[in-house]
C-alpha cells in the first residue's frame, strides 16, 4: 500500500470541523484547543472513535488534579471489548489479526476470529482457575501471538496483566512479580535469540520457589507433554472450541480498573510497578497510534491492507504499543528474536526482510537499531520487496539527523525502482515519551514538514512544556520536559505505593503544590530535557540528570553523540559530566572502536575535532578512553546517570540493578575504571 489518500489527522480534523463546528489555522491552536479544553478534546476522541460502554459517563474529567484524576466516571469499559468490535469486518475483508515470524523467517499468520477464540478458551480456563477481576496474571513470554492472546484473555475477564521478557534472568523477574503477587504464572521453557536456544527451565523452578502466591502455572513448550509435568499446556487450552467459547464475551469494568502493571527501569532499588488502567489506554492510544503516528484501520478503503511492526521484546513498553495498534482494528507484525543476527554472524538486514516477506507499511524500532544499521552500512536492495513501507518510526532515545538522512537517502533510490512515491521523501513518526504513562508527549505529524534530528509537534492532549530553572516555560532554550495538565493514561498508581509517596517523588516533587506561587497544583516532571522551538518542532537532549554542564554552556548528551559518533571509527560512546563542590568538573568519554582502530593521538585528536566543530570547544572532554562496551539498559538506553554516580563514589549496589542491564557484564570495566579514579583524586579539593 502507498500513503493513505487522506492522512489520519486530517480525517479527524474534518470531523471537528462537521461535528464541532471547530476550525483551526494550524496544528499548534488545534493542540492548544486540546490541552485548554479538555472535556471537550477527550469528549471528541470518545465520539470519533465510537467508543461503546453500557453505561453513560457523568463527566469526562471530574477531577482535573495530578495525581489523582478522576476520568469518565460512570463509563464501562474493557480492552479486549476494543479489540474483538474489529473482528468481523477485518475477517470479512481478508485481514489478518497478527503477523509473527521469528529467526528462521517463517510467517504465520492469526485470523481475526482466531485471535477472539484462542483468547476466549483461555479466558473460560482462567476464570475456572479462580481468576477474578483484580487477580495478577504474570507472564514470562518472548514476543509471539501467545503473549497477545494471553494478555487479552486476562483482561477480558478484568485480570491484572504484567509480562517479562524471557531474556531477563530470574532475579529481575522476581523483583517485579513478587511485589504484584501473582495468583497465575504463563511461561516459556526455552526461548531462541540470535541464533541460540536458551533453556529457562530453571528460571521457572525460581519462579515457582519465591512466588508463594501463584496458584496455576501454564506453561508454553515446544517439547513433547509430560505426565509428570502438573502444569498445563498453554496449546492444549488455546485448542479447546465449543459453545461457550463462541458465546463467550469480555466483562465490562470501570473505566479506572487496571489493566496492566509495567515496570520501570529499576537503576536504583526495586523496579517501579506502574499500573494503568483500561479506560486510560483506550482514549490515549487512539490518538496516538491513528492520529499522530497515521496508523489507520487495515479494513477501511482509506487506509486498506495497513500493517504495523514496532520491534520489540516483551520487556520493553513498546511491546505494549504494538498490540495496541489491535485496538484500531490494524493487522500486528510482530518478529521474536534478535535484531541484527548473532554475534559470529552480524545481520542488521535482518528485520529489514520481515518489514519485507510481511509486507510492513509502518515500521519502528529504538534509534539504535537505526543507528546499528547505519554503521553496518546495510544494503535495502537485496533484502526483498519494500514497496508497501510509507513510515518509519523511531524512539527510545533520540534519533540523529545523520542517521535520518542516511535512510532517506536510500529510500528517495528505491523510489525510483519500486514506483512507491512516498518514499521518496520518507516520512518519520519519531516519538518520544514513556513507560511512565504508556503514551508519548512529543511525537509526529504527517502534515506538518519535518527536520531530520527533531520531532515534528506535541501530541495532542498533552500539556507539554520545557521549564526552566524558575519553572517557567521557554521557547528555543533547552528546559526541563513537564506536564502542566493530566492525562488519562498517567499512572493510576503504583502497586503496593501506601498513600503514593513513591508515586510522587517519582514525577511531583520536583514542582509540587504552589511550586511557583500561582496556586496551581504538582506538576509532571519527567525527567527528559526538552526544547521547543519557534516552529514548535522539539528536539529531546536526553535525560535532564545526565545533563552536561560545561563552562557555563549546558547541554544534552545526544547532541555530543550526534557529533562523536558519526565519525565511521566510532560504534558507540558515552559521556558523564562529574560536578564537585570546589574544583572543577571533570567529564570523561568513552567510545567503542571499530575493530582494528585504536586509540591514538590522531584518534583522540579526531575526535576532539568533531566535537568542537559540531559543538563546541567548551564540549571538549578531560580524557577518552576506549572501552569494549557501552552499559545500557534493557530498552536500549545509555546508562549515563549509574555510572556517574558510580564515578562520584557511590556503592555499586545502590547506582544500578544488574537485572536491568542488557549487558551487565561490561560493569566490571566501569568498577574498575572509578575505583582507579577514587584514588587518584582522593583527597582532592
Amino acid at each position: 500500500m502507498t500513503a493513505p489518500y487522506v492522512p489520519q489527522i486530517a480525517l479527524y480534523r474534518r470531523w471537528l470541523k462537521e461535528q464541532r463546528g471547530l476550525s483551526f489555522s494550524s496544528f499548534e491552536e488545534m493542540r492548544q484547543w486540546s490541552v485548554r479544553d479538555l472535556d471537550a478534546y477527550w469528549q471528541s476522541i470518545w465520539d470519533y472513535f465510537d467508543l461503546r460502554s453500557p453505561t453513560l459517563h457523568r463527566a469526562v474529567l471530574a477531577e482535573r488534579k495530578m495525581p489523582g484524576a478522576v476520568w469518565f466516571p460512570g463509563a464501562s469499559v474493557n480492552y479486549a471489548q476494543q479489540v474483538f468490535r474489529h473482528v468481523e469486518a477485518a475477517d470479512a475483508t481478508g485481514m489478518p489479526a497478527i503477523v509473527s515470524s521469528g529467526e528462521d523467517g517463517v510467517l504465520q499468520e492469526t485470523s481475526w476470529p482466531e485471535l477472539r477464540r484462542q483468547a476466549a478458551a483461555l479466558a473460560i480456563h482462567l476464570r475456572e482457575k479462580g481468576v477474578k477481576p483484580g487477580d495478577r496474571v504474570a507472564a514470562y513470554l518472548p514476543n509471539i501471538p501467545e503473549t497477545i492472546i494471553a494478555f487479552l484473555a486476562a483482561a477480558s475477564l478484568g485480570a491484572i496483566w504484567s509480562v517479562c521478557a524471557p531474556d531477563m534472568a530470574a532475579p529481575a523477574v522476581i523483583d517485579r512479580f513478587k511485589q504484584i503477587e501473582p495468583k497465575v504464572l504463563i511461561a516459556c521453557d526455552a526461548v531462541t535469540y540470535a541464533g541460540r536456544r536458551h533453556d529457562r527451565r530453571a528460571v521457572i523452578d525460581e519462579l515457582r520457589c519465591s512466588l508463594p502466591s501463584v496458584e496455576h502455572v501454564i506453561l508454553h513448550s515446544d517439547a513433547a507433554a509430560s505426565a509428570a509435568s502438573p502444569d498445563q499446556r498453554l496449546s492444549e487450552i488455546l485448542a479447546a472450541k465449543g459453545p461457550a467459547i463462541d458465546a463467550f464475551e469480555p466483562v465490562w469494568l470501570p473505566f479506572d480498573h487496571p489493566l496492566w502493571i509495567v515496570y520501570s527501569s529499576g537503576t536504583t532499588g526495586l523496579p517501579k510497578p506502574i499500573v494503568h488502567s483500561h479506560g486510560g489506554i483506550i482514549i490515549v492510544v487512539l490518538p496516538l497510534n491513528t492520529l499522530h503516528n497515521d496508523i489507520g484501520c487495515s479494513y477501511q478503503p482509506n487506509s486498506l491492507s495497513e500493517r504495523f511492526h514496532w520491534y520489540s521484546s516483551t520487556g520493553w513498553i513498546m511491546w505494549n504499543c504494538q498490540v495496541n495498534g489491535l485496538l484500531n482494528g490494524t493487522t500486528c507484525c510482530i518478529f521474536d528474536g534478535s535484531p541484527g543476527g548473532s554475534k559470529d554472524k552480524p545481520d542488521w538486514a535482518t528485520l529489514w526482510r520481515f518489514v519485507a516477506d510481511a509486507r510492513v507499511t509502518v515500521f519502528g524500532a529504538g534509534a539504535a537499531f537505526f543507528a546499528n544499521c547505519t554503521k553496518a552500512e546495510i544494503d535495502l536492495a537485496p533484502v526483498g520487496d519494500l514497496s508497501h513501507l510509507r513510515t518509519l518510526g523511531s524512539t527510545g532515545s533520540p534519533l540523529s539527523a545523520d542517521t535520518q538522512a542516511w535512510f532517506n537517502q536510500r529510500f528517495a533510490a528505491l523510489a525510483k525502482v519500486n514506483g512507491n512515491a512516498a518514499q521518496a521523501d520518507m516520512w518519520w513518526a519519531n516519538i518520544s515519551g514513556g513507560t511512565d504513562f504508556a503514551g508519548a508527549f512529543i511525537g509526529g505529524n504527517r502534515e506538518l514538514p519535518q527536520t531530520p534530528g527533531t520531532m515534528q509537534c506535541r501530541i495532542l492532549g498533552c500539556a507539554v512544556e520545557a521549564f526552566n530553572e524558575q519553572g517557567r516555560a521557554v521557547i528555543d532554550e533547552v528546559g526541563e520536559l513537564v506536564c502542566t495538565e493530566p492525562l488519562p493514561s498517567m499512572p493510576l498508581r503504583f502497586w503496593n505505593d501506601p498513600d503514593d509517596a513513591r508515586y510522587r517523588a517519582s514525577y511531583f516533587e520536583t514542582y509540587p503544590d504552589n511550586f511557583d506561587g500561582s496556586g496551581r497544583g504538582p506538576v509532571w516532571r519527567h525527567g527528559d530535557w526538552l526544547k521547543i522551538a519557534a516552529d514548535d518542532s522539539c528536539v529531546i537532549f536526553g535525560r535532564s540528570d545526565a545533563t552536561i554542564n560545561r563552562h557555563g554552556l549546558r547541554m544534552g548528551t545526544s547532541e555530543l553523540y550526534s557529533a562523536i559518533e558519526a565519525l565511521p571509527e566510532i560504534l558507540d560512546s558515552m559521556v558523564v559530566d562529574l560536578e564537585y563542590l570546589g574544583r572543577e568538573s571533570y567529564m570523561p568519554l568513552f567510545v567503542v572502536l571499530r575493530d582494528g582502530i585504536a586509540l591514538d593521538e590522531a584518534m583522540k585528536a579526531r575526535i576532539n575535532k568533531a566535537i568542537e566543530m559540531g559543538l563546541s570547544r567548551r564540549l571538549l572532554p578531560n580524557e577518552i578512553f576506549a572501552v569494549p562496551e557501552i552499559p545500557r539498559t534493557l530498552s536500549g538506553k545509555k546508562q549515563e546517570l549509574p555510572i556517574k554516580k558510580l564515578l562520584l563514589g557511590h556503592p555499586l549496589e545502590k547506582v544500578i540493578n544488574k537485572d536491568a542491564m542488557a549487558n551487565p557484564g561490561c560493569l566490571e570495566w566501569y568498577l574498575a575504571f572509578a575505583d582507579n579514579h577514587l584514588r587518584k583524586h582522593a583527597g582532592a579539593a
